[in-house]
């Protein structure tokens, strides 16, 4: 993303000069300066300002919702990689992910100042509602107006869906305050008031803003095929927040979410990458350092030696490895879950974890076969698996090395903090996958719309089709109170998107906090691992299931025994220093 720091921090902290002062004095604007009363007027002053607003979103911590990757040292954490962390989908042991370990065992408590990712970053709504006060000064045409203030909107309803699906009832602010608005000393917006004025404006950001910016996917400017995605995203949150959770007419947020997709897929320029290799196709987007000109890359951000730098890649380690229940989840190629399928050959060795089935499983997690493929670890030559306590090379808590976003190029010879490594933002698989699980969720998806859908994902990869009459019945989800069908587009869906930040989310808005509490486990554990492992230094636990030992990521540290109260862990708590300041505030509920 280009920089526009200097130019922003001057329009910015004009725009903040409002005065209602009559004096004469003031009102003569300065000839050798930038004013509020002057800034205004031409389409290249709205671009410049909403270049600010882009730059203010770049601080993931505050305003995480272009997630990307962090530049420097903290390039360990704040990344979106790192954002399965949350929930089951990998398995980090590093004491500087702890953060995420606490909430996905449930041992987070209420923090005195605003956690990570948490209640912040109000400074971005200002900057929005700054624009929305000032775009109609220009003298250009409203069509022209109309595209700036729906980048505005669309980053400010996007910015608010985040905070209501973490906290709830959140502080809805359309204007700008100063210190004497009544507004700093209010009670937080109901949620459900706060999400019709998101929908507001998303909708607004979803037909005012231009199809194309004529930056060619460079990257540049939020479009709107990009505000139906976001739209589709929020809504399909909120829909299926509402029919599990409780709240008013789930329906018509799901039917935004369908439709929102709906016209994605139908009208928009995006397609699924592929080259007709189901070996490769899947991952080998993610492992490239320019997005430009892809066809499913809807948005991303670009890093650039000199400009903007991260170092990602050198912290794989610390996300320790995926986890054997998302392995698990990958089917065979017969189309059937491990649970059913006479194809699948078991755990005993992880060669045989790969045989017959998905082939996204092998470009989502390294097969021992393809250490060298990828240069892993820099090309370092060992045999991989390696396991905690082994000496050398990079070391996974689970024994499931995660391979998706690996990249090697983007370390061999590079200092510290001079990768390039991409960040995917929006890609369009997701619109596909939103409106799969809508139009199932309103009961009224049909086989065209599964071929339209998940089984345009599947043919990327060589997978069968699912059919609307053979639809497995896994037994692993019969107790989730969903149909086969919705838990087939979960498990799609979790396989798809796997380390793109959607799985602790998903699993909130399902009320499936509950699979946060089983036992993080990784690879078979017997006497024939020990041997193959040597001074690997491991707990285990029998799975109840299968009653075999396996790889017990957390056993004998803080984060074993998880728990998920179902009366408090589905929101995040408002932190103490919030309620002092505001006692109209009031704490989530069991926090």
């Amino acid at each position: 993303m280009k920089k526009h720091t200097f130019t922003f921090g001057l329009v910015f902290t004009t725009a903040l000069l409002f005065s209602s002062c009559n004096d004469e004095f003031l009102e003569r604007y300065p000839l050798d300066r930038v004013t509020n009363q002057t800034f205004w007027s031409s389409e290249n002053d709205l671009r410049v300002y909403n270049n600010g607003l882009y730059d203010l979103a770049r601080n993931d911590d505050n305003v995480p919702i272009l997630h990307g990757h962090y530049n420097g040292f903290e390039s360990h954490w704040g990344s979106v990689w790192f954002l399965d962390e949350f929930a089951d989908n990998m398995a980090p042991r590093h004491p500087r992910h702890n953060f995420f370990q606490q909430i996905r065992s449930g041992k987070h408590t209420v923090p005195t100042d605003p956690q990570q990712f948490g209640y912040k970053g109000w400074n971005f709504v200002r900057a929005c509602n700054i624009g929305l006060a000032n775009y109609d000064k220009a003298n250009v045409s409203q069509a022209i107006k109309d595209r700036y203030i729906a980048e505005a909107r669309l980053f400010r309803g996007w910015f608010y869906a985040d905070k209501a699906q973490k906290f709830g009832d959140v502080p809805w602010v359309d204007k700008e305050l100063n210190v004497d608005s009544p507004e700093l000393n209010a009670a937080r917006t109901p949620r459900e008031e706060a999400m019709e004025k998101v929908l507001e404006d998303l909708n607004f950001a979803s037909t005012k803003l231009p199809d194309s910016w004529g930056d060619g996917n460079a990257p540049g400017r939020l479009n709107r095929w990009c505000a139906l995605l976001v739209k589709s995203r929020v809504c399909l949150f909120e829909g299926t927040w509402r029919k599990y959770h409780g709240g008013a007419n789930p329906e018509k947020w799901l039917q935004e979410a369908a439709a929102a997709s709906k016209e994605l897929i139908d009208k928009g320029p995006y397609r699924l990458y592929t080259t007709g290799n189901p070996q490769s196709d899947y991952n080998a987007f993610h492992r490239v350092l320019n997005l430009a000109g892809n066809p499913e890359v809807m948005y991303w951000r670009r890093y650039q030696l000199g400009v903007f730098t991260n170092h990602v890649q050198s912290y794989f380690e610390y996300a320790g490895g995926a986890t054997k229940s998302l392995v698990e989840d990958y089917l065979c190629t017969d189309g059937l879950p491990i649970t059913l399928s006479p194809l699948y050959k078991g755990d005993a060795t992880i060669e045989n974890v790969f045989e017959n089935r998905d082939p996204r499983l092998r470009q989502t997690v390294l097969h021992p076969d393809d250490a060298k493929r990828y240069k892993y670890h820099l090309d370092d030559g060992r045999t991989y698996p390696r396991i905690q306590g082994m000496e050398g090379g990079y070391i996974s808590t689970t024994g499931y090395h995660i391979i998706k976003h690996y990249n090697a190029d983007d370390m061999i010879g590079k200092a510290f903090d001079t990768g390039e490594t991409p960040a995917i933002i929006l890609r369009f698989a997701e619109a596909l996958l939103n409106y799969a699980e809508a139009q199932a969720e309103l009961g009224k998806i049909s086989q065209a719309d599964l071929d339209l859908t998940i089984n345009r994902l599947r043919d990327r990869v060589g997978m069968p089709h699912l059919k609307l009459g053979a639809v497995p019945v896994d037994p692993r989800y019969t107790a989730d109170g969903v149909s086969p069908l919705i838990a087939e587009i979960r498990r799609e869906r979790r396989i798809e998107l796997f380390m793109e930040g959607f799985r602790y989310g998903d699993l909130l808005r399902w009320k499936q906090g509950k699979k946060l509490t089983i036992p993080t486990l990784g690879i078979r554990w017997d006497a024939a691992a020990i041997a193959r492992y040597p001074r690997a230094n491991v707990r285990t636990s029998v799975d109840p299931v299968s009653g075999r030992t396996y790889i017990d990521v957390y056993q004998g540290t803080d984060w074993a025994n998880p728990v998920f109260d179902e009366s408090k862990h589905y929101l995040w708590p408002i932190p103490l220093n919030t309620l002092a300041q505001n006692p109209k505030i009031k704490q989530n509920p069991g926090w």
